[in-house]
């Protein structure tokens, strides 16, 4: 299975530390069991004002990357070695929870407990399978639209889904910032798991509400649409955030599923040659003038010869 893939992760214009933190798991992750062809990607956002955000983040991935060693379930009909998967994915989000909480009460005496968000997805050729706590958000996009987005676990989100505030209204009201769920904070916490179908060509996007925040989902849609490679749509992404503010840490993870082996190839020269245009310009015309020399030492001295032996 074939992934373009790139993750970024950026402070923002406004945040003194990183809270975030990433990761990106491939086939060659020890200790690999659960998948042989695909990924786990894995974001989480630490709470800000809580104190001990980024050492909450780090925890959640580092716990959370271990699933990968976890057996892969064996094929079974109706679905059921999908569920398992979303169950150890599940499984491994509440052991992230059990850690954070219960460094919680081991280190901190005073003040709001650490927490953070977390979303994983682990990539198939066929599926992804996501667990997600709080609003960090994963996205599907297919023949340029978007066609699944996870829930947020946010109070302006509650608010939405209840009729008291449009979709409008929630993504400019202050309080979008909070969360109802969050990784570490409580001893127990609830995780939404997805299952969606994916095909060749599809675009997953992983990211931290640094993005969503500053970014409307039609310009980062629009950002896709334009193409290019993993690395060029993560950087415009983030650059886009800071452009409209960077009011928090951004991180992006985006991965293109099976792309075309021969059109990938091209991206990347096309992406390559533009980043180093100008030294390849500098390189061609050192080489240029190199061989004009070369040449015309060359025709100089056989001329010299001839008339000497004339």
């Amino acid at each position: 299975m074939r992934l373009d893939i790139a993750a970024r992760c950026d402070i923002g214009r406004r945040k003194k530390t990183n809270e975030d933190s990433y990761g990106v798991f491939l086939e060659d992750a020890p200790g690999l069991q659960l998948f042989r062809h695909g990924g786990l990607l894995i974001v989480a956002d630490g709470l800000g004002g809580h104190g001990g955000g980024d050492i909450a983040s780090k925890l959640a991935v580092s716990n959370m990357k271990d699933v990968v060693k976890e057996p892969a379930p064996s094929a079974a009909q109706n679905g059921e070695a999908d569920q398992s998967i979303l169950d150890i994915l599940k499984k491994y989000v509440i052991g992230a929870n059990d850690t954070v909480f219960q460094t919680n009460k081991d280190l901190v005496s005073s003040g709001k407990p650490m927490g953070t968000t977390l979303i994983t997805a682990l990539v198939s050729p066929r599926k992804l399978y996501i667990c997600n706590v709080g609003d960090s958000r994963a996205y599907h996009i297919r023949d340029g639209e978007i066609i699944d987005i996870t829930e947020d676990h946010s109070w302006v989100d509650e608010q939405v889904k209840l009729g008291l505030m449009s979709k409008t209204e929630a993504e400019m009201d202050s309080r979008k910032n909070i969360v109802t769920r969050s990784i570490g904070t409580h001893a127990e916490v609830d995780a939404d798991t997805y299952l969606w179908h994916i095909v060749p060509g599809d675009w997953i996007l992983l990211c931290s509400d640094g993005l969503v925040n500053m970014v409307k989902d039609t310009d980062i849609l629009g950002e896709f649409v334009k193409g290019g490679t993993a690395a060029e749509i993560a950087v415009r992404l983030v650059h886009m955030a800071n452009e409209n503010g960077g009011k928090d840490n951004i991180t992006v993870i985006a991965a293109n599923i099976s792309p075309n082996p021969f059109r990938l190839l091209y991206m990347r020269l096309r992406s390559f040659v533009r980043r180093q245009g100008l030294k390849l310009l500098w390189l061609f015309v050192t080489l240029a003038v190199g061989i004009a020399g070369f040449i015309g030492g060359y025709l100089a001295h056989s001329m010299g010869i001839d008339v000497l032996g004339f």
